[in-house]
């Protein structure tokens, strides 16, 4: 039978909301059409476990703001994770220092942080694993994260390095290995990978051993004369095998959470249209990993 599995949302799902961020776009923030108490009520009633969120979805990193969520998320029985990013180019909401984030995700009673390393790599993408300009960045996370590890110590809070679109599993396995400390791992995004051309089942195999989070997404690869494009889509309506992503996951990740993740492509509909759908596939989506993955069985 093996552990069970809780289930949480990822803010992104619902990014066309005004949660988790503006990724991809340099504009001014959408509108909040959900905020994070009204997300957390949706989860309750949608029957999920948790919430990783963003400091998009906190709008305020004042400690009375902290501590609201922090109170609304016991309220509920909700776990929380805190999302953060070193550098985030789109959307600065979401920059965080390492220890700023260890910071916030205590005062929202969170037990992770997970953070993007925002890695600006040389082009090409390819074959550009381990580049120099890159091992630059890589040292320089090193050298935040480890002055931060008696802050980690302190407060308890695991720290996760996510393969975020512009990093090599190897990469943040180089990272992991080197830290070497029981609170910093890794988040497995399962389809990230393919941002540098790499096989996501190969980048999901890799981290899962070191994986305290995971960001379970799908997505569906479109092909034509001109290349190929990758749709987010609800989980099961992709190109990802969501059941062998989630079983590696499963058995081989310390954690006992799957946090499932929709990049919705709004394509060509209105912002009004792409939300409903958006919000209609996070509860497919939630329903495909109840019933089908039987997550939480």
């Amino acid at each position: 039978m093996g552990k069970k599995m809780k289930l949480g949302l990822h803010t992104y799902t619902l990014h066309l909301w005004g949660l988790g961020q503006n990724w991809g776009m340099i504009a001014e923030p959408r509108p909040k059409e959900m905020n994070l108490i009204q997300l957390m009520d949706r989860a309750v009633e949608w029957g999920l476990d948790g919430l990783h969120i963003t400091g998009c979805d906190l709008e305020t990193k004042d400690d009375q703001r902290l501590k609201e969520v922090k109170e609304a998320a016991e309220a509920r029985g909700l776990y929380l994770e805190y999302n953060f990013s070193l550098d985030e180019e789109f959307d600065p909401r979401l920059s965080d220092s390492v220890e700023e984030g260890i910071h916030i995700a205590e005062k929202i009673g969170a037990d992770l942080g997970k953070i993007s390393l925002d890695i600006r790599r040389p082009r090409p993408l390819y074959g550009s694993c381990f580049h120099p300009d890159v091992m630059k960045q890589l040292c320089a996370v090193y050298d935040e994260v480890k002055a931060a590890l008696p802050l980690l110590e302190k407060t308890g809070i695991k720290l996760a390095l996510e393969n975020h679109t512009e990093t090599f599993a190897d990469e943040i396995l180089w990272l992991i290995e080197r830290i070497n400390h029981p609170l910093v791992g890794a988040c497995v995004d399962t389809v990230n990978s393919m941002g540098v051309l790499e096989n996501p089942e190969t980048a999901v195999a890799k981290l899962a051993p070191y994986a305290f989070s995971n960001h379970f997404c799908d997505h569906k690869l479109d092909r034509d004369q001109f290349g190929i494009r990758f749709h987010g889509v609800a989980l099961g309506d992709g190109d990802i095998d969501c059941f062998k992503t989630y079983n590696t996951i499963k058995e081989l990740s310390p954690t006992d959470r799957i946090t499932f993740e929709i990049e919705w492509d709004m394509g060509e509909d209105s912002l009004e249209v792409a939300r409903e759908k958006e919000l209609d596939a996070c509860i497919r989506s939630i329903k495909y990993a109840r019933e089908v993955l039987n997550i939480g069985a």
